[in-house]
């Protein structure tokens, strides 16, 4: 499963770019449960999904209105999907991470995030990380999927967890 995220200020985001961020973002998503949840189900031994929303799902990030409207969500669905497939023993929790050390954050990414904080530059300080590295690793975020999907976390659900060196914090 991707995301999508395309930074623009508020007032450059196009209805297009809206849309195809939450189709992808949150429908792919809904869809991507609405397949697996059944299997899950009828193998009678319960399980853990995962659903992998951002630091925009817990905070916001400014210039990605339509981001943040996706990965809050994706945040709801992970709340939403927890409540009701809790009778069949299937754990559901959220993961956010915040920058990761993949192309998708890199690259086009940064400078197109950079011109949209030209427009409100006191908007970039938020989601500065109390940690010294500004981004986790891909390995980071799959220990955290592991643990979540694991026996040590099996009473765990309809939890958000951010893996973002604090940055929803700041």
């Amino acid at each position: 499963m991707r995301a999508i995220c395309i930074p623009a200020a508020w007032d450059e985001i196009t209805p297009q770019a809206f849309r195809d961020t939450i189709d992808t973002n949150v429908i792919g998503v809904w869809n991507t449960v609405m397949v697996a949840a059944p299997h899950v189900i009828a193998g009678g031994c319960g399980g853990s999904i995962v659903l992998t929303s951002s630091y925009a799902g817990v905070k916001m990030q400014p210039f990605m209105v339509h981001y943040t409207a996706s990965k809050h969500a994706v945040t709801g669905m992970a709340r939403a999907f927890a409540a009701e497939l809790g009778k069949y023993e299937i754990r559901v929790n959220s993961i956010h991470p915040g920058g990761v050390n993949t192309p998708m954050g890199s690259g086009d990414m940064q400078s197109a995030l950079a011109a949209a904080g030209e427009t409100n530059p006191l908007l970039n300080g938020m989601g500065t990380p109390f940690l010294p590295r500004w981004a986790a690793t891909a390995e980071e975020i799959a220990d955290t999927v592991l643990f979540l999907v694991g026996d040590e976390s099996k009473y765990i659900t309809a939890v958000p967890l951010s893996i973002d060196g604090g940055a929803a914090h700041f």
